[in-house]
């Protein structure tokens, strides 16, 4: 099984394509004012934004691996977008870098390399 694609709640699509397009990925649908669909830079994933009428309060997290972090990072700073929290070594050997996007999801722009998927502490 492989992680296809994740679709988020938006209220405003081409606000939504401009936040993403910065990000990094790169748009390949755009059905009217109701949906988009990118491709992340490496891989075959995909990521969606569908418009809605509410948002649902908690919001949702979403984390992008990205090698290059802080360089990564500061192209977004110079590119206008809010950074809540810049990168950061995490206990659980990750560096993490945190901001929203237009619609206050979560968004975790990060590095794991190797410990993403086999930390020291992984199951046998």
């Amino acid at each position: 099984m492989n992680l296809n694609q994740i679709t988020v709640p938006t209220l405003d699509i081409s606000t939504s394509i401009d936040f993403y397009t910065k990000l990094g990925l790169t748009l390949i649908v755009h059905s009217s004012d109701e949906y988009a669909r990118f491709v992340c830079p490496d891989g075959n994933s995909t990521f969606s934004v569908q418009k809605v009428k509410q948002l649902h309060p908690t919001g949702i997290k979403v984390y992008f691996e990205v090698k290059e972090l802080d360089q990564k990072v500061e192209q977004l700073i110079k590119q206008g977008i809010n950074i809540d929290d810049l990168p950061e070594d995490k206990a659980w050997l990750w560096r993490e870098s945190y901001l929203k996007d237009p619609d206050g999801n979560q968004i975790i722009l990060y590095f794991a390399g190797d410990n993403r998927i086999n930390p020291p502490w992984r199951i046998k």
